[in-house]
């Protein structure tokens, strides 16, 4: 694949085969973060497991600290009171019929739904629609609750969901390039706990295997999981 100039420009500030400290990394992501819209800053983690197993299925949610930088817009499924509920905490879209069939003739002008239990039966019906998309809500990710406005709450405060993909990778945004180098190391730092939190008890040998960062369109920066995972411990 050909590279851009603008890859070229930010390779050739990245020491090849060398993993950085995580101060110096954000700094050379700045660096490289040259496009001329606020980038996402993406983080990715290659976890030593086997995603094929049900019990090494790497999955949470974790608040980040200073969010994401983007306005998450959500979509709560309900009927009676709880509707109320939602919008008064804030919750872009409420409903639930009129949502259904929108979303089944293929809308999904939303980032995240958050469903109460009693209406499951009929919103597992669209598992197909968002169940590859990640879509679907869960309890264990909590928006699955009868709790709505908390879980409205948290998600518009920078609550992320995370899963392994089927090559033992968790892929998340944690961040924007507009950040400052703060921010974006306590939110690196909040994800990374959680996911050390999350090791499976059947998952052998060394469990992070590497950690890279890097900007929209910027090159992959290596951190040095060794000192990353110190300041998590």
């Amino acid at each position: 694949m050909k590279k851009s100039k603008r890859m070229k420009q930010g390779l050739a500030l990245i020491e090849a085969g060398k993993d950085y400290a995580l101060d110096e990394a954000i700094q050379l992501l700045k660096k490289t973060a040259t496009a001329k819209f606020d980038e996402s800053i993406e983080m990715a983690v290659n976890l030593g497991i086997d995603p094929r197993h049900a019990d090494q299925a790497v999955r949470g949610t974790v608040s980040l600290p200073h969010g994401i930088g983007k306005a998450v817009r959500i979509l709560v499924l309900t009927k009676g009171d709880k509707e109320a509920e939602a919008k008064g905490a804030g919750a872009d879209l409420v409903g639930f019929d009129e949502y259904i069939k929108k979303i089944q003739e293929g809308w999904l002008d939303f980032d995240v739904i958050v469903a109460t239990p009693d209406v499951m039966g009929e919103v597992g019906r669209l598992g197909k629609i968002l169940g590859p998309r990640g879509l679907m809500p869960n309890p264990k990710s909590g928006t699955v609750t009868f709790e709505v406005a908390k879980a409205v709450k948290e998600l518009k405060a920078g609550k992320i969901e995370f899963r392994v993909d089927k090559n033992g990778i968790l892929h998340v945004s944690i961040g924007k390039a507009s950040f400052d180098g703060q921010k974006l190391r306590e939110n690196v730092l909040a994800f990374v706990d959680t996911v050390v939190r999350l090791k499976p008890s059947s998952s052998k040998g060394q469990y992070i295997k590497k950690v890279t960062i890097s900007s929209t369109m910027g090159p992959g920066i290596q951190l040095d999981r060794s000192t990353l995972l110190s300041e998590v411990r």
